[in-house]
């Protein structure tokens, strides 16, 4: 029973999920930013908000599940988790790929924050996490799934530190999902608690920063 559970938090939580849910949350639940030279994700003409979430849904989830069952079927990995950890290095090129792309489409056609920051920035900390956790690959097999969690969690957090109204239940509940998410992954054995924890802490810092200061004119 417990190992059923854990699979299926796990496949309802996939990290390729997280950042269209996150920018979901923000786009459709009222919210009203401090900065009103700041353009409001809430506030958005809602053609435009489907654009944009279709976007964040080709890049951010679709290409990268698709890319991944490609490699799947051809053996270049074993498991769609990518339990082994020396298998992990393409997949998280293609993820770093495919969040950049997205980055600079908005960057360029959408210069000079024309845009909501968070449009520019959940990509950017998508980009930058992927390299990040490449490199600390090498040597341990750290969370995705709990980076995910940490994720929309920072980001979250990051979010309302810019708004004068917004319903802080989504951190709390995102707190508890984010347990969730490490209870499950530790209760199939696929991480030990520093994995675990290590991969929650790195994703909360880097998404929070990118998403809270962008476009860093307070470095």
């Amino acid at each position: 029973m417990i190992i059923r559970l854990g699979n299926f938090i796990s496949w309802l939580f996939l990290p390729l999920f997280i950042p269209i849910i996150a920018l979901a949350l923000t786009m459709y639940i009222p919210s009203e930013e401090k900065n009103l030279s700041h353009p409001s994700l809430y506030l958005l003409d809602e053609d435009f908000k489907d654009q944009i979430i279709f976007l964040f849904f080709v890049f951010g989830t679709l290409a990268p599940g698709i890319s991944f069952l490609l490699m799947f079927r051809r053996k270049l990995i074993s498991t769609l988790e990518m339990d082994n950890r020396t298998e992990r290095t393409v997949p998280l090129l293609i993820v770093f790929s495919y969040c950049l792309i997205l980055f600079l489409l908005f960057f360029v056609k959408a210069p000079d924050g024309v845009l909501p920051i968070y449009i520019y920035a959940i990509p950017l900390s998508g980009a930058i996490l992927s390299l990040v956790f490449l490199l600390i690959n090498n040597w341990t097999k750290i969370s995705l799934h709990a980076a995910g969690g940490g994720m929309i969690t920072g980001y979250l957090c990051a979010f309302s530190a810019h708004q004068i109204t917004f319903n802080y239940l989504l951190i709390l509940f995102c707190f508890l999902i984010s347990g969730l998410i490490m209870s499950a992954r530790l209760a199939l054995n696929k991480h030990t608690p520093f994995q675990v924890y290590l991969g929650w802490i790195l994703a909360f810092v880097i998404t929070f920063y990118c998403n809270f200061y962008y476009p860093f004119n307070l470095l």
